[in-house]
């Protein structure tokens, strides 16, 4: 019977009858075609993947015995291999994060265990009957078992990890046949508890291959550096299959040859350099190493490069780095796991636009072809070993897995083929062993096994933080890792210089509208030479893909395939959206790790300090371009050429531009350094860094316009009208609100202008929504105490009232003292005193709301922009004007939340296309939104295809917007950042106008 013995229930056996894990390569039968890394046009090389037979079974005892054996697969379903249950519609989706979706049980899993037979038939190639067959598996959930020709091959777990297995004498010449069953569930699954969809099938590459009798089995390409770095020793270690005469050829990164060498067998090949080139994320220069045996050539590129820790700090080639990281996943919106190489392609290719220079492959080893592309790309990576056991924390010992000795081999198999694969990948600078699965014996011995296979990178794993309470032998770790650490944490830590390097694997959490905390960390990590940085959570949402509406895709997350339990939105966590589309939090990152910094020496002679934060290469590919602008009209500018700036030094560059020593407008100067070549990731012009500075030009205040008419007024009973030449006010003497505003007849509101505190909660205020919704924020009611209509001439209305803001039961949280002037311009000066009820930790925000009727859509402001901005989200905009329109002010966040503000502002119009509207103005900084949405609509919806488009446009003028933060995983928002005032004032105008032009 197939499941006479329990293989998938036993961590004693990670596989059966698999090779021993090796390096990832391709053998090619010469170097040109190596070179191209197109293996398809390898002779040795035949994919596997396409359509296969497949069958599906709710449990795995209902699969027919010896089903490999039959004939009756021709009948079956065919499914595309890479592919997984779930993107198939095979199985619907299922998406936790820490909570195991079986019965925590290790290692015994639901007996009702779901499987599938997949079959095809494949011709051995021509040439092949001679030499060795072997079939790589590249990436198979969760379990499997192998069948050739009707004959048992071998079984495996380790999802994400490679297993190869030898099928000579099991092929025959010409057709033969493969059949593979799966298993939903075993004990990896215990070890495999990420934060993800749970996807199953054969959801990587697989592929035979064809090796010489004799050949190259393994090798580990090292490289050591002398003290000064002029010297460079290429260590090559190989394993061989017989014993074949291997010759080694290392050529230089333009092709000239710089030495060979050659071994019989298994042995050690070394190649000396002077004056070698170096590797970094910001320099990859990559060396070849071409070896040759029998027929067989394999194509390795080299990086040399060092990587050490150094009196507690982390140092690549003698200079200290710091890590601006991502975590990143396989995932894609439609394909889940199965990446498609262009979308790796587009995801590197976006980090290098965004300053990125480092990523942990959250959290398992990433598709092998990855790393080829990063190597040559130039990143940091934090390779991480498929391990995570976070489940055991929620129902018993975080720890336990990894004391048990009956695991050891589970743990050891999963960081040898982690290890192997990797390790001759410049890139890969740390060994990760795992995540969030505790610390005890098991985890012990993988780090010290690692540390004693390679020599050459660190080790880390931040489950071995004091924070855990797991063992506290952490020798075999060069890091002390955390995860959210807040950033007094950080300060506390940095500069004691008595432990490891700090490195945040995960900060700033950047679920939905944020993160908001990522300049209060990057100050902390320049600051100390003991912080390495760290890696954003994450980078991208890791929504489903179940239809489209509008012509926009629809992504669905946990929950809403009536998946149990589930993590909800948790999943919508990323800095680009499913579909790769950038959130305003990945600008944000790319100008707080941004490679240059601008420094105001003396604004008035234009004297800015340019330093250069690359660590190995100076400026010289970038062009300086500035630009005077005054209220938001360029004034000055002009380019500067190429500057010579070597790294970490900084130099004062003069601009000639001159200032007025009064001004009605705002004069800024913008600095931005774009690139001044083409790249593979961008072309020329793109920009990499830029500033703002505010030049010291003395405001002038401009005279308020007056009417040429006189105002006119009317008491009703409830009402007081207000007109002038070609406008119209109404305010209810009850609420104490204007209730319609019109100009030349054009009615620019018709409902009343409330004050407004509740905004759609965003991801990170999941922890104080509570609090919000219980003091009724979203249930905001006015009691009007007084309204007074204080002064009536031909020049001004004035009108006062006394109101209360409250929800239900408890006493109102806020009371506001507001006055309405009306000016004979049409201009009303609103002002209003607030002040604190009782027991408010913050309000979201604190404004007042305008509701527009159809058709006012264009929106001009003088403010922060383009994209949304917070007090603690702001960084990546600048202060200008911008003319845009209502719809391209929406962020579109999967889940619906408050978005789309712009904080910093002094300005704001909304008109119609003839140019009537309305113009809100402060002498101080606001924020403003306008949208098609109220917060109630965002608040409601649980997606953003079940939002209805409103025809009224809702124009909100916030005193204040509280910020975003990132405490949906990491710190709480600072009070800083907060609308906490016990007592506050603001004051703006509000002005019916028709704007030209």
């Amino acid at each position: 019977m197939i499941f006479e013995n329990k293989y998938w229930e036993d961590p004693t056996t990670p596989h059966l009858g698999g090779e021993e894990p090796r390096a990832y390569f391709i053998p090619y039968p010469d170097a040109d075609t190596a070179r191209t890394r197109e293996r398809n046009q390898s002779d040795y090389f035949e994919s596997l993947n396409g359509n296969w037979k497949f069958l599906y079974y709710k449990s795995m005892y209902a699969v027919p015995n010896e089903f490999y054996k039959t004939d009756d697969y021709k009948a079956w379903d065919e499914v595309f291999v890479p592919s997984t249950w779930q993107t198939t519609g095979v199985e619907k989706p299922h998406y936790t994060n820490l909570q195991y979706p079986i019965p925590c049980d290790p290692p015994y899993v639901p007996d009702e265990n779901p499987a599938s037979c997949y079959v095809r038939e494949f011709n051995l190639p021509l040439g092949w009957e001679d030499k060795e067959t072997y079939v790589m598996f590249e990436g198979v959930n969760a379990c499997y078992y192998l069948w050739v020709n009707g004959q048992f091959v071998g079984f495996s777990k380790g999802s994400r990890l490679p297993r190869e297995f030898n099928l000579t004498g099991v092929v025959q010449p010409g057709k033969n046949s493969m059949a593979i069953l799966v298993l939903k569930w075993c004990d990896g699954t215990y070890m495999e508890d990420q934060d993800l969809w749970r996807f199953t099938g054969i959801f990587r590459d697989t592929y035979l291959l064809s090796r010489d009798k004799a050949h190259i089995r393994d090798y580990f390409v090292k490289t050591y550096l002398s003290d000064d770095f002029r010297k460079a020793t290429v260590s090559v270690e190989l394993d061989t299959v017989g014993s074949p005469a291997v010759e080694a050829t290392l050529r230089s990164p333009e092709g000239e040859v710089l030495g060979t060498s050659s071994v019989q067998g298994t042995g050690k090949m070394e190649f000396s350099l002077e004056e070698p080139i170096l590797w970094s994320a910001e320099t990859p220069v990559l060396y070849e190493l071409e070896l040759r045996s029998g027929r067989e050539v394999i194509l390795t590129k080299v990086g040399i490069r060092k990587v050490e820790v150094d009196e507690n700090i982390f140092k690549v080639n003698g200079k200290a780095i710091k890590l601006k990281g991502v975590n990143r996943h396989d995932s894609h919106g439609e394909f889940g796991p199965s990446v498609p190489m262009d979308s790796i392609v587009e995801d590197l290719k976006l980090m290098k636009q965004f300053n990125i220079n480092t990523i942990r492959t959250s959290h398992y080893p990433n598709n092998p072809r990855f790393l080829e592309l990063v190597d040559e790309y130039g990143f940091y990576v934090v390779l991480e070993n498929d391990m995570e056991s976070h489940g055991m924390g929620c129902v018993e010992d975080l720890h336990k897995l990894g004391i048990l000795q009956e695991w050891e081999n589970t743990f050891m198999d999963r960081i040898r083929r982690t290890v192997e694969r990797d390790k001759n990948h410049p890139s890969v600078i740390i060994w990760s062993m795992g995540n969030e699965s505790g610390y005890e014996t098991n985890h012990i011995k993988i780090a010290k096994w690692t540390k004693e296979r390679d020599d050459t990178r660190l080790t880390h794993f931040e489950s071995a933080s004091f924070v855990y309470s797991g063992s506290e032998d952490t020798r075999y770790l060069d890091m002390e890792s955390r995860m959210y650490a807040w950033p007094k944490e950080v300060r506390t830590y940095g500069g004691k210089w008595t432990k490891k390097p700090l490195f945040l694997c995960e900060y700033s959490h950047a679920m939905g509208n944020g993160p908001g905390d990522l300049k209060e960390y990057w100050d902390l990590f320049y600051e100390y030479d003991d912080v390495m940085g760290g890696c954003v959570w994450e980078w991208n949402d890791h929504g489903i893909k179940i239809g489209e509406k509008d012509g926009k895709p629809m992504y669905a997350y946990g929950g809403d395939f009536g998946d149990k339990p589930n993590d909800g939105n948790f999943c919508i966590d990323g800095l680009i959206s499913p579909d790769r589309k950038p959130h305003a939090g990945l600008y944000e990152l790319k100008y707080v790790i941004q490679p240059v910094r601008f420094t105001a020496m003396d604004l008035n002679e234009g004297k800015v300090q340019i330093t250069n934060l690359y660590d190995f290469i100076d400026l010289s590919h970038l062009l300086v371009k500035w630009r005077v602008t005054c209220g938001g009209k360029e004034v000055a500018g002009g380019v500067f050429e190429p500057l010579d700036i070597a790294p970490h030094a900084e130099e004062i560059i003069s601009l000639p531009y001159t200032l007025p020593a009064r001004s009605a407008e705002e004069w800024f100067l913008d600095i931005d350094c774009v690139l001044g070549v083409d790249t593979f990731y961008a072309p020329l012009g793109h920009s990499v860094a830029f500033a703002q500075f505010a030049l010291p030009v003395e405001k002038e205040e401009k005279p308020r316009k007056e009417g040429n008419y006189p105002l006119s007024y009317e008491m009703g009973e409830h009402t007081l009208f207000i007109s002038g030449q070609d406008f119209s006010y109404e305010l209810s003497l009850i609420s104490g609100y204007i209730q319609k505003i019109t100009k030349k007849a054009v009615t620019l509101s018709d409902a009343p202008m409330t004050f407004e505190v509740w905004r759609a909660p965003i991801d990170n205020d999941m922890w104080v929504r509570a609090e919000w919704e219980k003091r009724g924020f979203d249930k905001l009611q006015t009691k009007a105490y007084a309204v007074k209509v204080a002064k009536t001439t031909p020049e001004e209305v004035v009108v006062t009232a006394s109101l209360a803001l409250a929800g239900y039961i408890y006493y109102p949280y806020a009371y506001v003292d507001v006055s309405y002037t009306f000016h004979r311009s049409g201009e009303v000066e609103i002002s209003y005193q607030g002040k604190q009820g009782e027991n408010v930790k913050y309000f979201p925000r604190f404004g007042m709301r305008v509701q527009m009727p159809k058709g006012f859509e264009t929106v001009e402001y003088f403010g922060m922009g383009p994209r949304e901005s917070y007090l603690d989200k702001q960084n990546s905009n600048r202060m200008g004007v911008f003319r845009t329109c209502v719809d391209d002010l929406f962020t579109d966040y999967v889940k619906p939340q408050e978005n789309g503000s712009h904080c910093g502002t002094k300005r704001v119009s909304v008109t119609n296309p003839y140019g009537i509207g309305l113009l809100a103005e402060s002498k101080t900084e606001f924020s403003f939104n306008a949208s098609h949405f109220t917060p109630m609509d965002l608040t409601e919806a649980k997606h953003n295809w079940e939002l209805t488009k409103r025809e009224e446009t809702y124009l909100s003028i916030d005193y204040k917007m509280s910020g975003v933060g990132s405490n949906s995983c990491g710190p709480e928002l600072p009070e800083r950042y907060q609308m906490n005032e016990k007592e506050w004032n603001f004051t703006f105008t509000l002005t019916p106008v028709v704007v030209e032009g």
